[in-house]
């Protein structure tokens, strides 16, 4: 428990006094802790599991399966300019903390004066198959920001869903949205999605 204690504190750039202070326990019993003079009690373990963001059993040691999304993604969206869908592709930065995903494009994609721009989010991985979170433009001049919903693929591959999100004009809009390890994978998913839709629609589902 000890070292995975220390490891799991200085993957999440906490000091012992902020695991601490989100535990709920002095700071001197975090050091016991590290330094293997004592163990928890369990309500202390869930408390300290809870603020490092990992489960009992991973904290006192036992393996466990997770998902690694960390590293460069394909995002694509399904977006409209003028009443006309457009298709945009971007880079984007996965990292991975335990549940939780900063994400952050590399590139705008499209040009600016084609509606292009840069943003950052929050994912959280719900059961290893479901991630929910939200988006926000980072170039001043744009407003748009929103949330997003996706289901992952197995092998952790690539993504699909949608994005819901206020417009220019203030409107509240959606679209397709697909994220994937590579371009190409990322391209045919949103295809993919748009397609089925466009059928559904034609047979009157």
């Amino acid at each position: 428990m000890a070292e995975v204690l220390r490891q799991r504190r200085t993957e999440l750039g906490m000091s012992q006094a902020d695991l601490a202070t989100a535990a709920g326990v002095d700071t001197r019993q975090i050091r016991r802790y590290e330094a293997g003079e004592q163990q928890p009690v369990l309500s202390v373990a869930v408390a300290i599991a809870n603020a490092l963001q990992i489960t009992v059993g991973e904290l006192a040691g036992i393996p466990s399966y997770r998902l690694n999304l960390s590293g460069d993604w394909w995002a694509s969206w399904q977006t409209f300019k003028d009443h006309e869908q457009v298709i945009t592709l971007q880079e984007v930065k996965f990292r991975q903390e335990g549940q939780r995903i900063d994400v952050a494009t590399t590139t705008r994609g499209i040009a600016v004066e084609d509606g292009g721009y840069h943003w950052q989010g929050e994912l959280r991985i719900w059961d290893s198959e479901i991630l929910m979170g939200w988006y926000a433009a980072t170039d001043g001049s744009v407003r748009s920001k929103g949330t997003m919903y996706f289901v992952l693929h197995p092998h952790g591959q690539r993504m699909s869903g949608r994005w819901v999100g206020i417009s220019y004009d203030g409107k509240v809009v959606t679209g397709w949205g697909s994220m994937a390890r590579t371009a190409e994978e990322a391209t045919e998913t949103i295809n993919a999605l748009i397609n089925e839709e466009a059928g559904d629609a034609t047979s009157g589902k």
